[in-house]
């Protein structure tokens, strides 16, 4: 099966550089990266042109001018430029363990999205990172590591901690996976959700809804997520609604989406 590690991106070069290093040192490469920039200037253009330089795999670049937080427009618009059968979706503050993709192909299974999980890392460890311009992995016994049981990597135990559900509240859009074909059942991100929050969960309750299962995987596929200051979050609360009104009704499909 062919991969896409999509990358969502806004006005942060010095970490979106650090992310894709972390996916040149991959054990299984993607077959293509799909960057969707909400807006960035130019510094994040050169970080993506220099990068497209150093690796072999395709690299595509999807960009809008920044009219506000337009998050799923862009993803939106990055998903049409992949013909890869299946998605991991990151945020462009997501840095990846080594075995981050290798470990997605080996849980994708037919029927289900997957819900990761991620290290959050403190701000000083991030500031160190920033500031050297390279990053290296951080032990589950990290100083200042919040939920360090998220670090560990032992795939031995994975299948024991798997839960599938039909949950959707829990997706976190920064480290996620689907299949193309059931991300187009359901005509993608809700394009009418604006500014900050819940794009990811709306999304899953349409999965769940189309009849698909949430798999969640730990000690497996593991991220490590920058310190950055909280977003505006003055459309939170509407774009909570959106969703609660997805689950109730059963809405697989949303009219502004992926085809609009």
């Amino acid at each position: 099966m062919s991969v896409a590690l999509l990358v969502t991106t806004y006005n942060w070069p010095e970490a979106l550089k650090l992310v894709l290093e972390s996916v040149l040192r991959q054990s299984r490469l993607p077959d293509e990266i799909i960057i969707a920039d909400d807006g960035s200037g130019d510094t994040t253009r050169f970080v993506i042109d220099s990068f497209k330089r150093n690796t072999t795999i395709p690299v595509k670049h999807f960009w809008h001018p920044d009219e506000g937080f337009r998050k799923t427009i862009i993803i939106n618009q990055a998903i049409t430029g992949t013909s890869s059968d299946y998605i991991i979706q990151i945020d462009g503050d997501i840095v990846l363990h080594e075995d981050f993709v290798k470990d997605h192909v080996s849980e994708a299974e037919k029927g289900f999205y997957i819900r990761g999980s991620r290290v959050l890392l403190p701000e000083d460890i991030t500031r160190r990172f920033l500031r050297a311009g390279e990053f290296h992995n951080v032990t589950a016994f990290g100083k200042g590591v919040r939920n360090r049981f998220n670090a560990l990597r032992i795939p031995l135990l994975a299948p024991l901690l798997i839960k599938k559900s039909k949950r959707s509240r829990n997706l976190i859009g920064c480290n996620c996976a689907f299949w193309k074909e059931d991300f187009l059942k359901v005509n993608g991100y809700n394009n009418e959700l604006k500014g900050w929050g819940h794009e990811d969960i709306e999304l899953a309750a349409r999965f769940i809804n189309s009849g698909l299962s949430q798999k969640k995987v730990k000690m497996k596929a593991v991220c490590y997520h920058l310190h950055h200051p909280f977003n505006d979050r003055v459309h939170e609360n509407v774009n909570y609604r959106v969703y609660l009104d997805t689950l109730k009704r059963g809405i697989t499909y949303c009219t502004n989406g992926y085809h609009h």
